[in-house]
């Protein structure tokens, strides 16, 4: 029976309890009403959102060869390059030792000077082909003059013989000249066409001596870029954000170029790449306007707007969020990179409206205090949910509460907008409510312990 007595004894003390509060409120205890009056005004909704401070332009500056740092440059405020230093496009941000480099220039530079003068032999080869099948031509005239006047002593003698007035020495000499000066011409056409041949290679050679220089200056000019890569410059006008190597440092250049200085493009313009819930990116649009702040500046506001919205959501525990672009202005130079901003999206505003309290439309009476009067639908909407766009309020009548429907509109979470209903300014609504004599802002919990020791 032990074990059944502590239980009995716990529903004795609430029981009593729940009689001693009912028999309190029975005996005639008066409910206090908490009201406020409502009025016109202005209301800004907006949605919130965190986010990170970037440059609008950041360039990444890095090596394309290999080397050790040897100096640094000297920004335009006159001192070494270093954080924060001012740039130009153009400054002279680091030297990379460049003997390994230059020696390889000039390298290539003597493999050009051969290949040009191998060119100017292989001209001289051609020139001299060319003076040869000229040669070879001019023979061929001179073969084909012989022959042809070997031809007509050999035909004069021929007749002459048959008459007996020609020897047959003479006859076998004129035939013989005619034969030598007829093989004559054909050794000046083979000639011809030997030395033709000879002309086309020399111009062959001559194009492959040619290609030879194309390639070799094609490696001087390799040569001098990598050279010049040496010399790291700024392509961009900004600020040095950071810099990631020091005099001595060897740079390593493979795969992926190396970074070695961080310049911000132009200050006096950020952008704050601001995270968005999937729930509110619908209420984000291009230039709307954001007012954000700082911990670097309690108390202080700036202004932005919307730039872009990044399409690229990350999805982190089954939460969505965007990434949206804020633009700022930033010619004061109080804004640095990387500060966290808390942002605000101006969604919609409203000016000289009547405004209620989101407490008041949250208010949900017993239905023992709503006047006998009221309509039964007004008792149900006391315990329901109302739908969007549409709200009940509470105004007092003696003792009692009289509901009135309203259509509302633009809420920021604490104010919200009626659009239509039967009240005007100046009229007090019901927020809250109180026992007599308790400054509580709800009928207190009977059970409820009571602070700095006073009795009721």
């Amino acid at each position: 029976m032990r074990k059944y007595i502590i239980p009995l004894m716990a529903i004795a003390v609430v029981g009593g309890g729940v009689a001693f509060w009912f028999l309190r409120r029975s005996g005639g205890e008066v409910v206090a009403f908490r009201t406020e009056t409502l009025d016109r005004g202005e209301l800004l909704a907006t949605v919130g959102g965190t986010g990170t401070l970037e440059p609008e332009d950041v360039i990444d500056v890095g090596s394309q060869v290999a080397g050790l740092i040897k100096e640094f440059g000297v920004g335009t405020d006159g001192k070494p390059i270093d954080y924060g230093s001012p740039v130009n496009s153009g400054t002279i941000l680091a030297r990379i030792d460049d003997q390994l480099f230059a020696a390889k220039a000039e390298q290539s530079r003597a493999l050009l000077r051969s290949a040009e003068q191998k060119v100017a032999q292989a001209k001289a080869k051609v020139d001299q082909a060319v003076a040869n099948t000229k040669k070879a031509r001019a023979d061929l005239k001179q073969s084909v003059a012989r022959s042809n006047q070997s031809t007509r002593d050999y035909t004069r003698l021929k007749n002459l013989k048959t008459s007996g007035s020609v020897s047959d020495t003479e006859y076998d000499a004129a035939r013989s000249a005619f034969e030598i000066n007829e093989a004559g011409i054909v050794v000046s056409e083979a000639a011809i066409v030997q030395n033709e041949a000879a002309e086309a290679d020399a111009r062959a050679a001559v194009a492959d001596a040619e290609a030879a220089v194309a390639t070799a200056k094609a490696g001087v000019l390799q040569d001098e870029i990598n050279l010049g890569y040496c010399t790291i410059k700024a392509n961009v006008t900004g600020t040095i954000l950071d810099r990631r190597v020091t005099i001595g440092q060897t740079v390593q250049a493979s795969f992926n170029t190396p970074s070695l200085f961080l310049i911000a493009k132009d200050l006096k313009r950020m952008k704050v790449w601001a995270s968005v819930n999937e729930s509110d990116i619908g209420q984000i649009r291009v230039n709307q306007p954001v007012r954000f702040a700082v911990d670097a500046y309690p108390g202080e506001t700036f202004r932005g707007a919307v730039n872009r919205i990044r399409l690229n959501a990350t999805n982190t525990q089954n939460v969505v969020v965007y990434t949206v672009e804020v633009m700022t202005d930033n010619t004061t130079g109080k804004l640095l990179p990387y500060m966290t901003a808390n942002l605000s999206f101006e969604v919609d505003r409203r000016t000289d409206t009547l405004l209620v309290s989101n407490a008041a439309l949250r208010y949900r009476p017993a239905a023992a205090l709503i006047a006998s009067s009221d309509t039964p639908s007004a008792k149900d909407a006391a315990g329901e949910k109302q739908k969007p766009g549409q709200g009940v309020v509470w105004v007092q009548e003696g003792t009692k509460l009289r509901a009135v429907p309203i259509t509302t509109g633009l809420t920021d979470g604490t104010m919200t907008e009626i659009l239509s209903g039967d009240l005007a300014p100046g009229a007090d609504v019901v927020v809250g409510e109180a026992q007599s004599g308790s400054s509580a802002a709800t009928a207190q919990n009977p059970f409820a312990p009571k602070l700095g020791g006073s009795r009721r």
